[in-house]
């Protein structure tokens, strides 16, 4: 696995904003002040986030490194930046198996904590994660899961977060990955009504080096 220090250092690139339709068929630019997609927790969901508040994710997992940044904003405020909230945050491993549970492509995981984790917002809005690429499992594209919280443990928004899929074809082609996945960005039934705004703003980096990914959050606070 690359260094971790080596991905702190790739230069952030934001990428231009992008349009699709909300649900009433109008359009929605990707930039603008709307609360972000609603989606689906999934079949793996946290089960002790207090446990797992911790910065670097990764656990004993292997993979290409990959730092993740996640800005929330207040879209009651302006989409100012949100501080104070948690942020979890719960992926798959490079083989596609999920911590926490069992009846995994690889076997029980139900005793290990690996890529999952918890960050309080600072006063940008900001938390950040230490962490491997993602990999895939039938029938989902590549894909992060989040879920933003009050302190009081209120939830705000739960989401998940697409990738690029050129960028993933160039990671899916390294040891420790399984091929290329079997299903796109616009197959998949999560992601294809809202691909747009549910793909990340920014992965930049290489197969070397690690990648560094960042992700705005809009929710109502």
């Amino acid at each position: 696995m690359a260094g971790i220090g080596s991905i702190i250092a790739i230069p952030t690139l934001i990428t231009s904003c992008s349009k699709n339709d909300d649900d009433s068929g109008n359009t929605v630019d990707a930039g603008s002040c709307v609360i972000s997609p609603v989606e689906t927790a999934g079949p793996f969901p946290i089960k002790t986030p207090t446990d797992l508040v911790k910065e670097n994710i990764i656990g004993d997992r292997t993979g290409i490194p990959l730092k993740i940044t996640i800005q929330v904003q207040n879209v009651n405020n302006n989409c100012g930046p949100l501080a104070g909230v948690f942020v979890d945050i719960w992926q798959c491993d490079a083989k596609g198996n999920y911590s926490e549970y069992s009846g995994q492509l690889d076997g029980d995981f139900t005793s290990q904590k690996f890529l999952r984790g918890r960050q309080t917002t600072d006063a940008n809005g900001n938390a950040s994660f230490i962490s491997i690429y993602p990999g895939w499992y039938p029938g989902r594209a590549p894909h992060l899961h989040l879920e933003i919280l009050k302190s009081s443990g209120e939830s705000l928004l739960i989401t998940q977060v697409a990738f690029p899929e050129n960028i993933s074809k160039a990671v899916y082609a390294t040891t420790n990955y399984k091929g290329d996945f079997d299903t796109s960005n616009t197959q998949d039934g999560i992601f294809s009504g809202d691909i747009n705004r549910s793909i990340a703003n920014s992965v930049t980096g290489n197969t070397t080096d690690g990648y560094i990914l960042t992700e705005t959050i809009k929710v109502s606070g």
